[in-house]
């Protein structure tokens, strides 16, 4: 896959369904002993179920199928990578609360 193919996948959001990346994917969690790698490294173990780019594709997308660029991770871990894809509740917001029914 040449790295003007891959641009284009990334502006286009179908990187991640690619068959290239699917078949990186599985070489990296293979490679990692579908162990999460930040775990780990902090003398824990997790089962590792995503792979990480350390380098943003957005940023680096030269990087995106670069063995050193990815690390295989837990779910926990990859979120705690990812702030920003969290949205924060807004808190002056109505909760709607409903009664309990049994």
């Amino acid at each position: 896959m040449t790295l003007e193919e891959i641009v284009r996948l990334v502006k286009e959001e179908k990187f991640y369904k690619s068959s290239a990346w699917e078949k990186k994917r599985l070489e990296i969690l293979e490679r990692d002993n579908y162990e999460c790698q930040v775990c780990k490294a902090g003398g824990g173990f997790a089962p590792a179920t995503t792979v990480h780019h350390l380098k943003h594709l957005e940023d680096r997308p030269d990087l995106a199928l670069d063995n050193d660029n990815l690390v295989s991770v837990c779910a926990a871990c990859h979120n705690r990578e990812h702030p920003e894809k969290f949205i924060e509740p807004n808190k002056n917001a109505k909760t709607r609360i409903f009664p309990e029914r049994w």
